[in-house]
């Protein structure tokens, strides 16, 4: 997985900035963030990005949150702190995701063999 590009953003609406000018191949978001939580944030990339593999973190969630998180459509829900080995699996099933729903057109500039980003 280190052959993998990565961005932060510091809140809800710089995520969805950077989902629009750029979108990832999955998006790794906190529960609780400045401005827009991270439900917000999951249902509008869902909304706009569906094919997104949407990962969401929380040090302050419930179960009915993770139930929510996982009815819009998440990837997976982790509370804090995350186990590395957990997180690693989470984004190597959605990069599976990703590569199983891809159209071969796209796979070539987004999603080479390597799994790295391709700017």
């Amino acid at each position: 997985m280190r052959d993998m590009d990565s961005k932060a953003v510091y809140d809800g609406p710089a995520a969805l900035a950077q989902v629009q000018s750029d979108p990832p191949q999955i998006l790794i978001v906190d529960l609780k963030m400045p401005e827009m939580d991270g439900i917000d944030v999951l249902k509008q990339v869902k909304q706009t990005h569906p094919s997104i593999q949407v990962i969401v973190l929380t040090g302050h969630g419930s179960e009915q949150d993770k139930k929510t998180c996982m009815d819009l459509g998440a990837l997976a829900y982790f509370q804090k702190p995350v186990d590395i080995d957990q997180l690693g699996d989470a984004i190597k099933q959605g990069r599976e995701n990703i590569r199983q729903h891809a159209s071969p057109a796209t796979i070539p500039d987004r999603y080479p063999d390597t799994g790295a980003w391709q700017p």
